[in-house]
């Protein structure tokens, strides 16, 4: 019961980003999961906003008396503005934890360490003999 890593468990890689230390993809799929509600929220504000042309125009009529139409705009501009915002924030999060996982390498480091010894040159081979006409 005391041993975490027993003969069946191995250690997983730990990631630490803002003091957060997670097992080895854990951290990745949390922050997909989050960047793809964000995604579908950021499609959504986006589509209910009323444009010049009309669009859906569901946040252009009066919602019951809650918000005015300008208030209704200010509001889905601020929460278009945030969740682009934090959009962003998780596709540089996702890119740094996708780049963590490989180290460069160098075509340096896999050239063999003594130099290979120097070979003849291959002899030609001889020209075939031309083949006699054929008579019809």
């Amino acid at each position: 019961m005391g041993a975490r890593h027993g003969p069946l468990r191995r250690p997983v890689a730990r990631y630490s980003i803002f003091g957060m230390v997670w097992g080895e993809h854990r951290m990745e799929s949390v922050i997909l999961v989050i960047h793809l509600l964000i995604a579908v929220g950021l499609v959504g504000v986006i589509l209910i906003q009323r444009s010049e042309g009309g669009g859906l125009g569901i946040g252009g009529g009066t919602m019951g008396g809650m918000m005015s139409t300008r208030g209704t705009a200010n509001l889905l501009t601020r929460t278009t503005g945030i969740l682009a915002g934090c959009f962003f924030a998780t596709s540089i999060v996702l890119a740094i934890l996708a780049g963590g996982h490989s180290r460069p390498a160098s075509i340096i480091d896999t050239l063999p360490t003594s130099p290979a010894a120097p070979t003849a040159p291959a002899q030609p081979a001889a020209p075939a003999q031309p083949a006699p006409p054929v008579s019809q």
